[in-house]
């Protein structure tokens, strides 16, 4: 069980250090030349932010694993719905980071927050330690999706699209 519970706990970070791989050269150029609101988190929150949601949503997903006894038929939605959300969270880095697509990620990132609410939903009668560990997920995904609308609104004459 602890090697089950270390790799699914470590699972979610895999896509985060893609992702950092990407952001890390497009933040000290392009990122820099975006109008962005005042009330945006400093870029060193982030990394320390998703290394704690990462950690969450990967043991809240073991604890769902656990519940239903691996990956059986009951886990199918709990499960899947999480495989969606987490492959949806690695998507939204190179869409916006990557190719600079911001109206792109910007519903890419609608659908996230909204995969995100429905695996809540599925685990929440399995689990509701697994469900809390992922509010605080939740949470920043509101700021990041406001966050994504005000750098493409602001931004719009660039044209990205």
């Amino acid at each position: 069980m602890w090697l089950s519970m270390i790799g699914m706990t470590a699972l979610p970070h895999l896509g985060g250090l893609y992702g950092g791989y990407i952001t890390r050269k497009e933040v000290k150029t392009w990122y820099q030349t975006l109008k962005k609101p005042s009330w945006r988190p400093p870029n060193a929150a982030f990394p320390v932010v998703w290394t704690c949601l990462y950690t969450g949503m990967g043991y809240g997903s073991y604890l769902i694993w656990k519940e239903l006894g691996g990956f059986t038929e009951d886990a199918v939605v709990p499960l899947g719905l999480y495989g969606l959300q987490l492959a949806l969270n690695w998507a939204w880095t190179p869409i916006f980071f990557g190719a600079h697509k911001m109206k792109l990620a910007l519903f890419e990132i609608i659908l996230l927050t909204g995969t995100v609410g429905a695996t809540m939903v599925s685990w929440y009668s399995i689990n509701r330690t697994a469900t809390l560990l992922l509010a605080p997920y939740l949470s920043w995904l509101c700021v990041a999706t406001t966050l994504n609308y005000c750098i493409w609104r602001d931004n719009r004459e660039d044209k990205e699209e």
